[in-house]
């Protein structure tokens, strides 16, 4: 597939769209230093609306970038363009994309619900609350502010380790607790393909 807008593969799913895109926006940071343009009128409406998304990354199993954002602020193909193209090429954790990687890395979408303020009258009350394996978690306490997608319980399964590490993300001591904590939780849908050549 060449950078241009895959868009005209109009016979393709939603999520293989999404994962064209995502690729092709990939493809066009390697060739035009910039993220694939998007004509959001050009797809299917689901992947017009405003959705929150993250692109995951990930070579010979490893993680090789992650960007993406928690509120929704732009169509959805558009949201997966510009996160790709971050995670190839922006990621601080990791040099840019090489072009030899590209056939050898593995892509992955979360597409993200509306945040949902959770109530708790204690960090008890929250973790017993906590559904693992199914949220997506956002920590705040003042400035500070930490998120782990729900992909995070397979290393975390226990809510209480899960929240101790997501505080400190957060930049908060493990046993950080306060009244000013404020919690959101999400839920996603997870899109994945093989690396392809």
């Amino acid at each position: 597939m060449s950078s241009s807008d895959p868009a005209a593969e109009q016979n393709a799913s939603p999520p293989r769209l999404l994962l064209d895109v995502a690729r092709g926006s990939i493809r066009s940071g390697l060739e035009r230093g910039r993220p694939l343009h998007t004509d959001p009128a050009a797809y299917p409406e689901p992947l017009r609306a405003l959705r929150a998304s993250f692109v995951t990354l990930e070579l010979e199993g490893e993680l090789r970038g992650c960007m993406g954002g928690l509120e929704a602020v732009r169509p959805l193909v558009r949201d997966v363009a510009e996160h790709a193209f971050a995670a190839a090429f922006r990621d601080p954790r990791f040099p840019p994309l090489g072009g030899a990687e590209l056939g050898f890395v593995e892509v992955k979408l979360s597409i993200l619900s509306p945040l949902e303020p959770m109530s708790y009258a204690s960090e008890q009350d929250l973790l017993s609350q906590l559904r693992p394996g199914v949220d997506g978690v956002l920590l705040e306490a003042g400035r500070q502010r930490g998120t782990f997608l729900p992909a995070v319980w397979e290393q975390l399964p226990d809510p209480q380790d899960f929240l101790r590490h997501l505080k400190r993300k957060a930049g908060l001591a493990p046993d950080f607790w306060s009244g000013v904590v404020a919690v959101h939780r999400y839920t996603v849908e997870s899109i994945g393909d093989a690396p392809s050549p």
